[in-house]
């Protein structure tokens, strides 16, 4: 019998949940392959800011941060550093968020995972066409904002310095996220 990707995925996370994977690390699977990497004070400054200001338009149970969400394309479980559902969000047969809920991701990157960050998870975010995709780099001091998913890609792209107000009123998020207080690495 062959394993559906949905089972593939599952069979890999409950490897990894009985492996001795070090504390202050974060796992997730991109296109199959297991990425593992530990966390930083920058890192988790910028999510817990941006959780913070998302928590205007999101009440907490539509906020997560490393929580896995399968999404379409290859063997994509993602613990996206921030994921915004929409308020109606429901689950899946296995209990996890949908990925056709998901509003909002921020990934805040790393050096080893910056590639995926910016190739296949923006490809598998805009084949599942989530409205809205940042990427907050403490490395250039920048962000990159992706909306308007079609196809596979994104149609708009905003780069701007930490320092900027990025105005996402215009989209489902509708409100401007201050960006000033991102520390750089």
């Amino acid at each position: 019998m062959e394993l559906t990707q949905t089972d593939q995925l599952d069979y890999l996370f409950d490897w990894l949940e009985r492996s001795q994977v070090p504390e202050g690390y974060k796992t997730e699977i991109v296109d199959g392959v297991v990425v593992m990497w530990p966390q930083r004070d920058t890192h988790w400054d910028i999510t817990i800011n941006i959780v913070g200001q998302l928590k205007e338009r999101y009440p907490l149970k539509c906020l997560l941060s490393d929580v896995r969400v399968d999404y379409p394309g290859g063997l994509n479980g993602f613990a996206t550093d921030v994921t915004a559902v929409a308020k109606c969000a429901t689950r899946n047969s296995k209990g996890l968020r949908r990925w056709q809920d998901v509003e909002f991701v921020a990934e805040v990157i790393s050096k080893g995972t910056a590639a995926n960050d910016y190739g296949p998870k923006k490809a598998a975010y805009a084949t599942a066409e989530v409205p809205v995709y940042l990427i907050a780099d403490p490395y250039t001091g920048q962000c990159h904002l992706f909306t308007q998913p079609k196809d596979g890609d994104y149609l708009t792209t905003l780069t701007v310095p930490f320092g900027t107000k990025l105005d996402l009123t215009n989209t489902v998020v509708d409100l401007t996220l201050k960006t000033d207080e991102f520390p750089r690495d």
